[in-house]
């Protein structure tokens, strides 16, 4: 790794779109030709400063960045312990980080002259996002979602069908976001003259991990710009929930080579980490393998079948992690913690009590964990979290969960 060399967890992926071992490409000879295209065309763009204008453009004027930075006081005083953070990208454009990305995939897609567009997603977002930048430039859309997510991600669904997209629900397998995206590399095989596929997470085939990574960075380097403006120096630790990875990869990256910064990623641990697998722990409870393009951590059995993870929040459930994540794990530059259904519903409700802050399930498993550390830490250490996502679309979720009835 270049990494090696340099002495920074900054310069990954190698030119073989390896993270260590983990990464790579791994597809159909079909799909070569479309990936190695469209890594020229991001090589291009990352030295085009009119991409990155127009990105800019419209992250501040449509998405609304920078997103803030918010002190949330009642909660910090309520754990007793550490300053807690907020970095507050549920106020993006359509409720979540997703639409960071979706902007820099699209804008290369119409770069390549692609008018559809097809993504996977699980909690919604996603398809969401795509679903909105689709329609702004007027680009056809069809969106793969689990059958189990269409079922618990309704209003989601109706704001993608609103938004012109065609929303397919997959029925094999489980129903959940790992089905949707083998359904949508089942597509992009079929449809490679005027297709693009729209990835929603640091996982897929080289150069995905990196591209959509860079693009969710965003959200550190503000929140590097927000910390000095609002304390003078860097946070202590980062914590981010970890579906695929991208939210958290984002507050990571431009973060990897402080040192003094710990990093910590909530994995989804269901009902709990154990044998049944009955969780989307891959750091925690999986091990290395092949997936959807890319080398991570899996849930798999002794043959190497990929097992069907558990998880309340449909944007975690799935049974892999973005292969840098991977990777920062192997090296230690971050750890990897595992919490349930139940502490992440508690911390959804403490969130709405405390900060009149209606979290989504995701980060509420961030949220999960900073209520483990908090009350042990100094009272000058500071802790910055993701908040990565509103909980409208989890109100039916949760209300079920509780046993309330809101019909």
């Amino acid at each position: 790794m270049a990494n090696d060399l340099f002495n920074s967890f900054m310069t990954g992926p190698d030119e073989k779109g390896r993270f260590g071992e983990f990464g790579g490409r791994f597809v159909s000879e079909t799909l070569m030709p479309l990936i190695l295209r469209l890594e020229a065309e991001y090589e291009r763009a990352k030295t085009d400063d009119d991409f990155w204008a127009e990105m800019h453009d419209l992250w501040t004027h449509y998405v609304g960045r920078p997103s803030p930075l918010y002190y949330a006081e009642r909660l910090t005083e309520h754990l007793g312990g550490a300053k807690v953070y907020l970095k507050r990208d549920e106020l993006n454009h359509t409720g979540a980080h997703k639409i960071n990305n979706v902007l820099g995939q699209i804008l290369l897609a119409r770069r390549m002259g692609k008018q559809r567009i097809i993504a996977e997603t699980g909690a919604g977002q996603h398809g969401v996002a795509t679903a909105t930048v689709c329609a702004k430039f007027g680009l056809d859309c069809v969106i793969y979602m689990g059958a189990h997510d269409v079922e618990r991600q309704q209003p989601n669904v109706f704001r993608m069908r609103l938004l012109g997209a065609k929303v397919v629900p997959v029925t094999s397998g489980r129903g959940t976001l790992k089905d949707a995206m083998n359904d949508a590399l089942r597509d992009w095989v079929t449809n490679v003259r005027d297709t693009f596929y729209c990835i929603g997470t640091v996982a897929g085939p080289h150069p995905y991990p990196a591209m959509v990574r860079d693009f969710q960075s965003i959200i550190g380097k503000e929140v590097r710009e927000q910390m000095h403006a609002a304390e003078g120096r860097l946070p202590d630790t980062l914590v981010a929930a970890i579906g695929g990875g991208s939210n958290a990869m984002g507050l990571f990256y431009p973060f990897l080579d402080d040192k003094d910064v710990e990093i910590i990623g909530v994995e989804a641990g269901g009902k709990g980490v154990d044998d049944k697998m009955e969780h989307c722990a891959s750091l925690t409870g999986g091990r290395p393998g092949v997936l959807h393009g890319n080398r991570t951590y899996l849930l798999q059995d002794d043959d190497g079948q990929i097992l069907e993870g558990f998880s309340i929040s449909a944007g975690l459930d799935y049974p892999g992690i973005g292969p840098e994540h991977a990777w920062l794990h192997e090296t230690k530059r971050a750890r990897y913690v595992a919490i349930t259904d139940r502490e992440a519903l508690d911390a959804f409700q403490l969130c709405c009590a405390k900060e009149g802050i209606i979290p989504a399930l995701e980060p509420s498993h961030a949220l999960a964990h900073v209520m483990k550390i908090a009350p042990d830490l100094p009272k000058d250490h500071i802790i910055c979290m993701n908040m990565c996502g509103r909980g409208d679309k989890d109100i039916y979720t949760v209300a079920k969960a509780l046993g309330a009835d809101i019909d």
